[in-house]
């Protein structure tokens, strides 16, 4: 390898490497609705404890849409941890908050709480404390932390296992930083990425795929969506709704709404960009928020329904119908819009 990753390694907790270097029988983590990063970044885990000399599980509590049925490894997940298995560790990944992991962190609430832990996220929502916690904001993904624990543990990118594990970590920072079009993506970003690349990770492949590759059902549930864009604030809000009734008529499913937040939120003249989609059979609503640099921070707007995530992009679940969720959020989101200057 040629790119030196050496500068940014000191990041990596001393804690954490120690962990997932003995741990023998881990339980990797992901959270619920998976996405690029978090799905790669357990399967890093996953790689990185077998080259270890250990045993690893990949659970998500959601099945894997087949949208990432390219990344190596997706088979692997299963929705629950293996009963017969004596774990001596458990790895999050990617998740903004413990709650995160979703149903499967309920039924084995007790293992959860009983195993020593490792969370790797990048969210600047996340407020775990635990001495092994390892957050980093400032990151772009978690697929790029992973990266760097890897370089740590001094496992390589080359071989059969290395080829996997740079294709999903590069899966989950094309993902989080559209291919490096977001303000996220940093030198740090950029000199893990090029490691990535020159181990053998398709960086256009996998950038085709998750962002210019979409069936004929998804474009006509992005129609649908768009068909009913509204503003607010004199257009410095952006929104529509996403209904379980344009899923039926499109013939898709809720991962194949991936992307459509993005494209509300290149209205030029909006501050905020909101996607509200009906969850729990209608009983509630999830909210999906971009905002512009140097404007609203979307974590204060999510966070103001007890949501997260970073600040030019976050989510909150309101259990209210998406009819009286939409004008609590949009009352919010107009006060924040209103109060940029620019």
């Amino acid at each position: 390898m040629t790119v030196d990753l050496t500068p940014y390694l000191g990041a990596v907790p001393d804690l954490v490497v120690e962990r997932v270097r003995d741990a023998r029988r881990v339980l990797a983590v992901s959270h619920e609705n998976p996405d690029a990063d978090t799905l790669g970044a357990t399967l890093g885990i996953v790689a990185l404890v077998e080259a270890m000399g250990g045993v690893a599980d990949a659970v998500c509590t959601d099945p894997v849409p087949a949208l990432y049925d390219f990344i190596a490894g997706v088979e692997r997940f299963r929705t629950d941890p293996d009963p017969s298995a004596d774990y001596d560790l458990v790895v999050i990944s990617d998740c903004g908050s413990l709650e995160r992991v979703g149903a499967v962190g309920v039924r084995h609430a007790e293992l959860f709480a009983r195993l020593p832990r490792v969370v790797i996220d990048h969210h600047a929502s996340n407020d775990s404390a635990g001495d092994a916690d390892w957050i980093e904001p400032h990151s772009a993904a978690t697929c790029e932390m992973v990266a760097l624990l890897a370089a740590r543990l001094g496992v390589g990118f080359d071989g059969e296992r290395g080829r996997a594990l740079v294709d999903a970590l590069m899966a989950g920072i094309v993902m989080d930083t559209a291919t490096f079009a977001h303000p996220n993506a940093t030198p740090r970003t950029l000199t893990v990425s090029a490691a990535l690349v020159e181990a053998g990770a398709p960086l256009s492949d996998i950038s085709r795929r998750l962002y210019r590759s979409k069936p004929t059902a998804q474009l006509q549930l992005f129609g649908r969506v768009l068909d009913r864009l509204e503003t607010a604030d004199g257009g410095r809000v952006v929104f529509s709704t996403l209904r379980d009734a344009d899923l039926a008529a499109t013939g898709t499913v809720s991962s194949h709404s991936e992307g459509i937040i993005d494209l509300l939120a290149q209205a030029v003249e909006a501050e905020v960009a909101i996607l509200f989609k009906e969850a729990e059979g209608g009983k509630a609503t999830r909210v999906s928020v971009r905002t512009k640099p140097g404007g609203v921070d979307a974590t204060v707007l999510t966070g103001a329904f007890g949501g997260g995530g970073h600040a030019r992009a976050a989510g909150a679940s309101v259990p209210l119908p998406v009819d009286q969720a939409r004008p609590v959020v949009l009352v919010e989101a107009t006060r924040l819009a209103a109060a940029v200057i620019r």
